[in-house]
């Protein structure tokens, strides 16, 4: 077979095993020039395992790779680069106290005469960036950047490298609808030129938008194959679990109770022109709907203690409260669920135990202030086996749990606080659709026993299947409220982008 004849890259019954986890099994995939080949599975099927040895990040137990047609070990990262192969991680890796443009040429700076030749790295940086349509100047700081610019950032330093294959991991997780498309034509144009693309995404809309063929992986495993006439939201799903979900929104009718939390003309320190008013009651659940930079993580932050109100009132069980610090929004029986859960969510270094433990030390704790471990241990058991967390032991470093099973981590941390009201800022970015379906399965369950649930999701279809109301922000502003009758991709978007704004 000559070289225009074989797939661009081709993996051959690759296997890898970590202490106590059979990573990979048997994989075998191909990879064909201008193709979006997109993988997908559960949280701990396998692909981020098989994307860091295709990366050189990681080197396989056994198999092969072939770029080709021909072997070849990808034993480090540049071997990798060398051969055109890049992976965007889904977690940024830029130095962000550097600009834009050095970050895209980063160890690859073109020089003249031995110095760094800024000039030119921002003439060619600012190549890349109206590739991908990011009107920024390349001298910009990156940490004034927010996370979707980032994300984009990344993207061109990925572009710059003249990838023949390039594997990207959730790149829209942090992009606005704007940057999405922007992405997509990105992609198309790659396509045209015979690049490669390898796309890894939890959005199946996104799979069924842009991929040519499916390739799915289930615990370490081949799960099967789609071709672009297979590709339906129901044959990746069955695929994916390996059953069929026939109502993945498990909602009940119930009443709501009393109030459980009303904010009356509150000003966040980002929005200082705007007063938000809404309440939540016992048994509700409540989505924040918005587009990227609407306002909503900003007023989560300001409801639990986070940053401080410009002014207005927060009543919580009808008595008004001063959140000054998230330990007092926590002594009032409220807990968030952060939007990173590895920043701010997580200390990923240490155990499952000592995490589901952190936010409620003084619980654990005897009146000496020693650590009650029989207590600790009990509420990780309960927590571990009411989330299904999937973990060799309470033991376990988090680092190394699949990006699920922290957020469950997460969630099992301050649900063992028994909260009245709990704050989710994207409570399934990144998670499988198996993981999704059981947090939405818990959201519902907590409504049934009279937690207040207020969640902000990019995600339309699953504010439209969870949300009891949902209210929708504009520019720091809240521009309206959906009963769940009045629910639509339309009516929220209408919302959402202030052309439906009185």
């Amino acid at each position: 077979m000559n070289d225009d004849q074989a797939p661009l890259l081709e993996v051959r019954n690759v296997s890898k095993q970590f202490p106590g986890v059979l990573a990979l099994s048997q994989v075998s995939m191909r990879l064909d020039r201008g193709e979006v080949l997109a993988v997908i599975g559960e949280n701990g099927a396998g692909k981020s395992t098989l994307m860091k040895i295709l990366a050189g990040v990681q080197e396989p137990d056994s198999g092969e790779i072939l770029v080709d047609g021909n072997p070849i070990e990808f034993r480090s990262v540049s071997a990798a680069l060398d051969a055109g192969v890049v992976l965007i991680h889904q977690e940024l890796n830029l130095a962000d106290n550097l600009d834009v443009g050095a970050n895209i040429f980063l160890g690859r700076e073109p020089r003249m005469l031995g110095v760094i030749d800024k000039r030119k790295v921002r003439q060619e940086a600012k190549t890349y960036l109206d590739m991908i349509g990011l009107p920024i100047p390349p001298d910009t700081l990156v940490s004034s950047l927010p996370i979707g610019k980032q994300q984009m950032v990344e993207i061109a330093k990925a572009l710059s490298t003249q990838a023949r294959v390039l594997i990207m991991d959730e790149p829209t997780s942090s992009l606005s609808i704007h940057e999405t498309e922007a992405l997509f034509e990105v992609i198309r144009e790659l396509q045209s030129r015979g690049v490669g693309i390898i796309y890894i995404s939890h959005r199946l809309g996104e799979v069924k938008e842009l991929a040519d063929r499916v390739t799915v992986l289930r615990d370490g495993e081949n799960a099967g194959e789609l071709g672009r006439d297979e590709i339906t939201h129901d044959e990746m799903v069955v695929r994916m679990v390996g059953r069929e979900i026939s109502q993945f929104y498990a909602r009940e009718q119930h009443t709501p109770g009393d109030v459980a939390l009303e904010v009356k003309d509150l000003v966040t320190p980002a929005w200082p022109h705007h007063r938000l008013n809404f309440q939540i009651r016992s048994g509700e659940i409540v989505g924040v709907a918005g587009l990227v930079g609407a306002g909503r993580t900003e007023m989560l932050q300001v409801l639990f203690g986070v940053d401080q109100a410009v002014q207005g009132e927060i009543l919580v069980g009808g008595k008004k409260i001063q959140f000054n610090s998230p330990r007092q929004a926590i002594g009032a029986g409220l807990a968030l669920v952060p939007e990173d859960r590895k920043q701010h969510g997580l200390v990923t270094e240490m155990t499952v135990r000592e995490n589901i433990s952190l936010a409620g030390l003084g619980r654990h704790s005897s009146s000496l202030g020693l650590v009650n471990r029989g207590r600790e241990q009990q509420d990780t058991e309960t927590m571990v086996e009411q989330l299904r967390i999937r973990t060799p032991g309470h033991e376990q470093i988090c680092q190394y749990l699949s990006g699920g099973n922290q957020q469950k981590v997460v969630i099992g941390k301050w649900l063992s606080l028994e909260p009245r009201i709990l704050l989710m800022d994207e409570p399934t970015r990144g998670i499988d659709i198996g993981a999704k379906e059981e947090i939405y399965k818990l959201m519902e369950s907590l409504a049934s026993e009279g937690v207040a649930i207020l969640f902000v999701s990019s995600e339309m279809e699953e504010v439209i299947g969870m949300s009891d109301r949902t209210i929708v922000m504009h520019e720091g502003g809240i521009t309206g409220e959906l009963s769940r009758e009045e629910l639509t991709e339309e009516s929220i978007m209408q919302l959402a982008t202030g052309t439906n704004v009185n």
